[in-house]
């Protein structure tokens, strides 16, 4: 498969505003695109329409070779979504809760203590969710998305709320999935740190795709 991501004259309606007016995008297997634009322009739409959560009025998607308007379940099966809601069941403990989502995706063999450890929570694990602080929390929604080993991660403002050891444990997962074969979009205001990462970047406008660049032809796909 050439395309991780094949998007074409997408349009998606949010109370019947066009936050997708007609995208399209492709993006090849083994990348990692940073999608900028300004607040509005369709970001966090774009990566809600490739997880399968945003329907479209109009167009045509496919993610991971599967259609997200006839095959949203096999897409939410195999993406992970980092969003500002982090998914997370307050009354659950961190470890209940990745072992929820790790059993949801397939995996029963995930060493939970190993991936609460990469993102340094484990001392944590059997703390319920409702008592972290919002970086906590973060780090927390971020192993989740990690044990889930999705084929495409999905990243909606990924260092928010992190200090500068989880914003360093954001960019070491990245790099790891892309190491493993992994497809990566990172939506995000903060392109001086995500930039160096990308192999491309998508700018957005008016729920559209205003241009894609290469910024590391060296890079695997690219």
């Amino acid at each position: 498969m050439d395309h991780a991501v094949d998007v074409h004259d997408a349009v998606v309606l949010l109370d019947r505003f066009p936050a997708l007016a007609g995208l399209s995008l492709k993006l090849r297997a083994g990348t990692v695109t940073l999608v900028q634009g300004p607040n509005g322009a369709g970001k966090t739409t774009l990566l809600r329409m490739l997880a399968g959560l945003a329907p479209l009025e109009r167009g045509r998607a496919t993610v991971l070779g599967y259609d997200v308007a006839t095959e949203p379940r096999l897409v939410r099966a195999s993406v992970g979504l980092l969003s500002p809601q982090t998914m997370l069941y307050d009354d659950l403990t961190i470890a209940e809760n990745l072992s929820f989502w790790a059993t949801l995706a397939g995996h029963d063999d995930v060493d939970l203590m190993a991936a609460l450890e990469r993102v340094s929570m484990a001392p944590f694990a059997d703390q319920q969710v409702v008592t972290l602080s919002t970086g906590q929390r973060r780090r927390a929604a971020i192993a989740v998305v990690a044990i889930r080993r999705p084929r495409l991660w999905l990243l909606d403002e990924p260092h928010a709320g992190l200090d500068q050891a989880g914003r360093d444990v954001v960019d070491g997962l990245i790099e790891d999935a892309i190491a493993a074969g992994a497809t990566v979009v990172v939506a995000s205001h903060e392109l001086d740190r995500v930039r160096p990462l990308a192999t491309h970047v998508a700018t957005v406008a008016g729920g559209i795709v205003h241009r894609f660049e290469t910024v590391n032809a060296g890079a695997s796909g690219a």
